[in-house]
């Protein structure tokens, strides 16, 4: 499961930082701090994600095999 989770942080980070990122834009916040600190915090928020989704997917996948 590690190692799923590992491919899948890649990518989900990646999308949770930009995402917090365009939102500061968006709010008129377009200075350094603001867009650095929206970017740490999309990939700290990225770390449960990946555990639920990587878990939900192990779940389906073994009870598939049985």
């Amino acid at each position: 499961m590690y190692r799923l989770a590992s491919l899948l942080y890649s990518i989900i980070a990646t999308s949770t930082a930009g995402t917090f990122i365009v939102v500061v834009l968006v709010a008129g916040l377009g200075t350094a701090p603001w867009i650095i600190g929206a970017a740490a915090l999309g990939v700290i928020m990225a770390l449960p994600v990946t555990w639920l989704v990587a878990r939900a997917i192990t779940a389906r996948t073994a009870a598939v095999r049985t």
